[in-house]
């Protein structure tokens, strides 16, 4: 018996000092102790850079955001090239050189346009050869005939005053008259009646309308007469010269009835009546003397 507790005495010491060990430790301890056993076997982690102070002068400044390059003016080309029906009048355009007085005239900001556009299909409907038969300054009186001096939107073709004035020539040889009907806007020249089919574009400074048909003006397709100038008031006197053009062709008229046959007769016998008028009275007077003279000479003799 006192073997028996001679022999437990002892492990019952160690495992009161284990335990008094353990429960000594704090909750954060007993991890870290356990973590940094397994780092031990790890690489070591590298701790990061400790950014290093600078002064200020050295410190860089922040940079703006780089700048957009300024807008330029609206590529009408592009536009009717994405559209995909408008090459001929792109063409012609271009041929002309129109397209670089609408460019001109876009990047203004003050300025703006409105265009009415032909399809191709517009101008396989003219008659043939009809563009060749054109001179150049022709081709761009017709291209300018389809430009507005200003921005319509299409909203405003109903109160629109006619005729419109385009960059033509004047509302006269060059009249263009725009009506609308409910949503849709009418055209007329003169000449071709036709409807906007469409918006291609549309902004602040220019707007771009489809048209089906190509607009043919007066002054070019069908050249008319300016009115003359209207004829004076009653009571006005003539000039000078209508008078004495007046008295010159009466001069004539009347030499021109001297000359003929029947007046040269009518002279010659009026004059040869004043003859015999004048023979008869020479007669009647040589009459009297002789009576007078013979009675004077009786008288003489009694």
């Amino acid at each position: 018996m006192t073997k028996q507790l001679l022999i437990s005495l002892p492990v019952l010491l160690v495992f009161l000092y284990l335990c008094t060990t353990t429960f000594a430790q704090s909750p954060a301890e007993a991890p870290s102790r356990h973590q940094s056993a397994g780092k031990a076997h790890a690489p070591a982690a590298q701790a990061p850079a400790q950014p290093v102070a600078q002064s200020p002068a050295e410190v860089p400044l922040v940079q703006a955001p780089p700048r957009k390059a300024p807008i330029g003016p609206t590529n009408v080309t592009k536009i009717l090239e994405k559209a995909g029906v408008f090459s001929v009048f792109i063409r012609i355009l271009k041929n002309t050189q129109v397209i670089n007085q609408i460019e001109s005239q876009l990047n203004n900001s003050n300025n703006a346009l409105t265009i009415f556009a032909p399809t191709n299909d517009a101008f396989s409907g003219l008659k043939a050869g009809l563009l060749n038969s054109l001179s150049t300054e022709q081709k761009v009186q017709l291209l300018q005939y389809h430009l507005l001096p200003s921005f319509v939107p299409i909203s405003s073709f109903q109160t629109i005053s006619n005729p419109v004035r385009t960059q033509a020539s004047d509302t006269y040889e060059y009249p263009l008259n725009i009506t609308t009907t409910g949503s849709i806007v009418n055209i007329s020249t003169g000449i071709v009646n036709t409807t906007i089919s469409g918006t291609v574009y549309s902004d602040n400074q220019l707007a771009i309308y489809k048209v089906d048909r190509v607009l043919l003006p007066l002054g070019i397709f069908a050249p008319r007469a300016k009115p003359l100038a209207p004829a004076p008031a009653p009571g006005v006197k003539k000039p000078k010269k209508e008078e004495s053009s007046s008295s010159s062709s009466s001069s004539s008229s009347s030499s021109s009835l001297s000359d003929s046959p029947l007046a040269s007769e009518s002279v010659n016998a009026s004059s040869g009546v004043s003859l015999t008028a004048n023979a008869m009275a020479s007669i009647g007077g040589a009459v009297l003397a002789a009576v007078f003279l013979w009675g004077q000479i009786e008288f003489a003799f009694v």
